[in-house]
């Protein structure tokens, strides 16, 4: 039964680290701290940019939240919910950086909900200006907005 909180936990993690993704990206990445992100939005960027250390920073908390709950694994709101946030950090690599930007190893995928996704984070970035564009979250956006463009050949 102890399994059941660690999941529920990582459950809270996960769509916190969504909310507070959101948040943070909206009012801190596009306000105060630009001069970071902005990195990030630039068309021509090198293998890392700045922007990456706030990545580092998430990777943090939640290392941290899961050493602080290591001994309780099981029962450890701490480490149910870092191991949330890894969940989510690790999601966010492979359909952010990886699939949408092409950073690192980049792959492609027929998948329609990463296309999705992806669709909708080209639209954050159809400008290079600090007031930016919905959505801010990842994962968590109006889906019916960005509908799959068919090609001329799809019927």
């Amino acid at each position: 039964m102890d399994w059941l909180y660690l999941i529920g936990f990582m459950g809270v993690g996960f769509a916190g680290m969504e909310i507070v993704s959101y948040c943070v990206h909206r009012w801190l990445f596009h306000g105060i701290l630009w001069n970071i992100h902005e990195s990030h939005h630039k068309p021509n960027h090198g293998l890392f940019e700045l922007n990456d250390i706030f990545s580092l920073f998430f990777a943090g908390v939640s290392i941290w939240l899961m050493v602080e709950g290591a001994i309780t694994m099981f029962t450890s709101p701490a480490f149910g919910i870092g191991a949330g946030v890894a969940v989510y950090g690790v999601l966010y690599f492979i359909i952010h950086d990886l699939f949408a930007h092409k950073r690192f190893v980049p792959f492609s995928s027929d998948n329609k909900i990463m296309k999705l996704i992806r669709r909708a984070h080209q639209r954050h970035h159809q400008d290079v200006d600090k007031e930016g564009h919905e959505p801010y979250g990842l994962f968590l956006f109006p889906y019916d907005e960005y509908p799959e463009r068919k090609r001329k050949f799809d019927r």
